[in-house]
């Protein structure tokens, strides 16, 4: 089988590396990538173990403190980023550009453009859907306008919502914005074709969450505690998703898993419960990175904890609609 061409890329904001798994599985190696967050940097580079992570002092480097030329960063293919949703999310606060970390898209211009000449050809970047449509379609306005400025070609086709159920064999409806922007200087024009969806293996519950099993008792919810009782009220059935939000519990279909989000490590909203044969209990972080499309050998370091394991996987980009992507992103640059 004929070798494919290697291609670079980067990433900043990268998490615990969703973007650099999906986009290696096609061949395109992250040469070096920036993320703030020690206990997401620990987990990154136990995975991706051949990436240089950008540091000061030792420590992750924050992106307002990273530059091309003091960090020594090479020019690559693609620059992929999952930039800060919180404050663009239509279940957060909604402030935008007003935010600190909103504002942190500024960032990834300013690296870009450092880069002169040698920019990235290719942009591939990640946010909540709700950006296209905040404060009346200026957040949208300004990512088109900076992104122009910085000399990419970019326009509403280049943004696709892509959700992983159609995307993957996994059973968790995730629907997310990617926005792809091609360097001027390297393409004639913005046309890009993002991946279709496609008809995969069955996704059922069974094949990600041991219902049958039992677990070390720290997932187990007491049967004294009152959201044991909410949820008990609303139980349909035993292999099915019950999603405790705040005061609430959502059912979900039967089959499905919710969107996985960052706050459901942090206790009491989005937390995703299933019963098994000991009791009703959270999902496992292993059970959700495969929900989330991390393959089975990836493993978190023994220094994150747990509550952490669970951010940093609502917060990821899944590997399997990165390599989507990727496979379209590949297509571009062969192409030219």
């Amino acid at each position: 089988m004929e070798k494919t061409k290697p291609f670079s890329a980067a990433a900043l904001f990268s998490g615990i590396g969703g973007f650099c798994l999906g986009f290696k599985d096609h061949n395109v190696r992250t040469d070096w990538a920036v993320e703030f967050d020690e206990h997401a940097t620990a987990t990154y580079e136990q995975n991706l173990p051949g990436v240089r992570v950008v540091k000061k002092d030792n420590a992750p480097a924050d992106i307002r403190h990273v530059t091309v030329q003091n960090d020594q960063l090479n020019p690559v293919d693609v620059l992929h980023a999952g930039f800060p949703c919180q404050s663009f999310s239509q279940a957060g606060n909604r402030k935008g550009f007003d935010d600190a970390r909103g504002k942190l898209f500024f960032e990834l211009i300013r690296i870009v453009k450092e880069f002169g000449e040698d920019r990235p050809k290719i942009l591939v970047l990640e946010n909540s859907p709700y950006i296209k449509y905040g404060d009346n379609g200026k957040w949208m306005y300004k990512i088109t306008s900076e992104l122009r400025s910085a000399g990419y070609w970019f326009r509403s086709s280049n943004c696709a919502e892509l959700d992983l159920y159609d995307h993957s064999n996994s059973p968790q409806k995730r629907n997310r914005l990617f926005m792809v922007a091609l360097s001027t200087s390297r393409f004639k024009n913005g046309r890009f074709t993002f991946p279709d969806g496609f008809q995969s293996a069955p996704k059922t519950l069974v094949d990600f969450i041991d219902f049958k099993g039992e677990k070390d008792e720290d997932y187990y919810l007491p049967s004294q505690n009152r959201y044991h009782d909410m949820i008990l009220k609303q139980a349909k059935d035993r292999q099915r998703i019950y999603q405790l939000r705040k005061y609430t519990v959502r059912v979900k279909e039967s089959g499905v898993c919710p969107t996985l989000t960052a706050n459901m490590g942090q206790g009491g909203h989005n937390v995703p419960f299933v019963f098994d044969k000991k009791g009703l209990r959270k999902l496992t972080e292993n059970e959700c990175l495969g929900l989330q499309g991390f393959p089975e050998k990836f493993k978190f370091p023994d220094s994150v904890p747990r509550y952490a394991r669970y951010v940093q996987i609502g917060n990821s980009v899944s590997p399997k609609v990165a390599a989507r992507l990727a496979t379209a992103v590949r297509k571009k640059l062969e192409k030219g």
